[in-house]
């Protein structure tokens, strides 16, 4: 089978983002992910507030310092990639964690099967998997977004005790037996039938910021050609829209093990997302470790939060998992 692997020369001197690249490999293909860590120093005992956060380099942490900092695993979703969470990494890291970022199979600088066919959820649910194992990261707080709570919810589902807490953001983890937003549908007919599938004008549009043309570019960056987006166009139709959906049947076992989840889970939803907004109720509602909790709403961010509100959600997550 034909993979593509986006030159790198693609990604010199985007805006933003300049973080060492690292690989992982996963049944022959090449996965990319971000693995910044802050450096180790003396424990300063102090508690920062979001303002101190955002005005912090990497590795001058107003938390704890230790050698072996706790991980915060990323996930995005379709058709972005680590570069959605350049806004949060720096933050993270000046909190004081090990931030993994990961481009999923087909997408950002990881390798991209050419046939739209072989993504299946079933293998993307599989390959983030093996990427865990082969890193050997255990005790992870997981940030979901999208397609990348599509995944982390059922990866964290299927292997409970490698996770410690889970913020979701504008995702779910559905079953074919919810009505899908009309906002969806569109999308999905969009995906299946468009002639051009501008990956940056499509982010852009899911933003309530108006993103640059440097910036829309870097989305662009991945994809230098329609070959290069088979995942990208795949994603939208393997959501589970049906219960006879393939993907049911597991989705359904993921929902029994998070209605008894009693780890520290939060929801972190924006208020201007025409496909998620208002799904993070069942979660408060259907899961132990999230009832009780002060949920956030993230005001005046759309779909892809991380850019219109990337540090106000970075310090949601440093707080959270600080004090939970």
């Amino acid at each position: 089978m034909k993979i593509y692997r986006t030159p790198d020369s693609c990604f010199d001197n985007l805006p933003g983002y300049s973080f060492t690249p690292n690989y992982a490999d996963i049944d022959g293909m090449r996965m990319h992910f971000v693995d910044e860590a802050p450096d180790t120093g003396p424990d300063t005992g102090q508690s920062p507030d979001a303002s101190t956060n955002s005005r912090l380099e990497p590795g001058q942490s107003p938390y704890i310092k230790n050698s072996d900092p706790e991980i915060i695993l990323l996930l995005h979703g379709e058709p972005s990639w680590s570069y959605l969470y350049r806004h949060m990494i720096p933050v993270l890291v000046s909190a004081g964690f090990r931030v993994i970022a990961p481009d999923l199979i087909g997408f950002g600088r990881s390798d991209k099967p050419a046939d739209r066919r072989f993504y299946t959820y079933e293998r993307h649910v599989y390959w983030l998997t093996r990427f865990l194992e082969v890193e050997g990261l255990k005790n992870i707080n997981l940030v979901c977004q999208d397609w990348g709570s599509l995944l982390g919810l059922r990866v964290a589902a299927e292997n409970s005790d490698w996770f410690s807490r889970i913020i979701l953001a504008n995702g779910g983890l559905p079953t074919g037996d919810e009505s899908m937003p009309k906002a969806f549908k569109i999308w999905k007919r969009f995906a299946r039938f468009s002639p051009i599938f501008p990956i940056g004008k499509i982010v852009d549009t899911g933003c309530t910021t108006s993103l640059t043309r440097e910036v829309k570019a870097a989305y662009d960056a991945p994809f230098p050609s329609p070959k290069y987006k088979a995942a990208a166009r795949a994603f939208p139709l393997l959501v589970p829209t049906s219960p006879d959906n393939p993907a049911t049947a597991a989705n359904r076992a993921a929902w029994d093990v998070f209605r008894n989840w009693d780890k520290p889970f939060l929801t972190a939803f924006s208020d201007k997302d025409p496909i998620t907004r208002g799904g993070q109720s069942l979660w408060q509602k259907e899961v132990p470790g999230a009832r009780g909790r002060r949920h956030p709403i993230i005001e005046g961010a759309g779909h892809f939060l991380q850019e219109d509100k990337g540090v106000e959600l970075a310090n949601v997550v440093a707080e959270f998992i600080r004090t939970s």
